[in-house]
């Protein structure tokens, strides 16, 4: 939530006051990525948020499943070399790789929370070492996968 606010503060404050100095194209770009960056971080409040009710017994798995569908976690990434990003306020610019990497953290543990769910019937790690020796420990401890 601390980025959140700084980013928040960033773009409400002293952002907008470098964005008045770009030139037309750097603030397009300095305008569709600030969007991107504010909705990028929406979307992992939000399954933070999921989270935290889930951890706290407000929703069941279920409920939380059916909730995450709505949450898109993009995993895109800005075009750093496109013209006029050299160009973009250095504050700014280090807002949207912090928000990145929270990204791919957040998608690393809903991968790993959830990841199972999302594979369609039927699916191995045939291809995938790990998968093939984790899968092996289940069948052999007698887990059950949820």
């Amino acid at each position: 939530m601390t980025l959140v606010e700084e980013s928040a503060s960033f773009l409400d404050g002293e952002g907008r006051e470098q964005a008045k100095g770009l030139s037309r194209s750097t603030a397009m770009l300095y305008g569709s990525e600030s969007m991107r960056l504010t909705t990028r971080l929406m979307q992992l409040a939000s399954w933070l948020l999921l989270q935290r009710a889930a951890n706290e017994g407000e929703m069941t798995r279920d409920q939380l499943l059916e909730e995450k569908k709505k949450i898109k976690l993009d995993d895109s990434n800005p075009q750093i070399d496109s013209p006029g990003w050299t160009e973009l306020p250095r504050e700014f610019v280090e807002l949207v790789a912090r928000s990145l990497t929270l990204r791919n953290r957040v998608m690393t543990l809903d991968n790993e929370l959830y990841g199972e769910a999302r594979e369609t019937v039927g699916s191995s790690n045939t291809g995938n070492p790990v998968g093939q020796q984790i899968d092996l420990l289940s069948t052999a401890l007698g887990a059950v996968k949820r």
